[in-house]
């Protein structure tokens, strides 16, 4: 068994890409735009998995857009995506700065968690060792759900 991909659908493939991409850093590998059934794919991968992705097609994430849909709930009923970063303080600086909402800051130097525009959650991992405990992440609370 491979894993290949996690498909989330979209309401908004801008606010989506926005996110996913400018936000987040994920880059995008394939379109496949569909008029007949009315509905857009668009693959992303995590920039250190372009290599497995050229030859296997994994592991990434599909957006799924359909044009006439706009609107989805219950966005955490598959559980969350995971991702693991470099420096977990930066990430989510970097996020903070671009306007997302950080749901569980990274306390522990070692895990946070943001949410999508659709309401996925995201778990962020910091790479081998936690980090020591900083601010103001220490003392930052959760924001809503994650």
């Amino acid at each position: 068994m491979e894993y290949l991909h996690t498909m989330v659908r979209v309401g908004d493939l801008e606010a989506a890409l926005d996110f996913w991409v400018n936000k987040l850093g994920l880059v995008e590998t394939r379109r496949i735009d569909n008029e007949k059934g009315r509905y857009t794919l668009v693959f992303l991968a995590a920039e250190r998995d372009i290599a497995n992705v050229e030859k296997t097609r994994a592991p990434q994430v599909e957006l799924t857009w359909n044009w006439d849909e706009h609107e989805y709930t219950g966005g955490r009923n598959f559980g969350h995506l995971a991702y693991r970063v470099d420096d977990i303080y930066a990430t989510c600086r970097k996020l903070m700065d671009a306007g997302v909402v950080i749901n569980r800051p990274p306390r522990d130097g070692h895990m946070a968690f943001v949410r999508s525009p659709d309401g996925i959650s995201i778990e962020l991992l910091q790479r081998g060792e936690s980090l020591p405990p900083q601010e103001p992440w220490a003392s930052m609370p959760n924001t809503g759900s994650w």
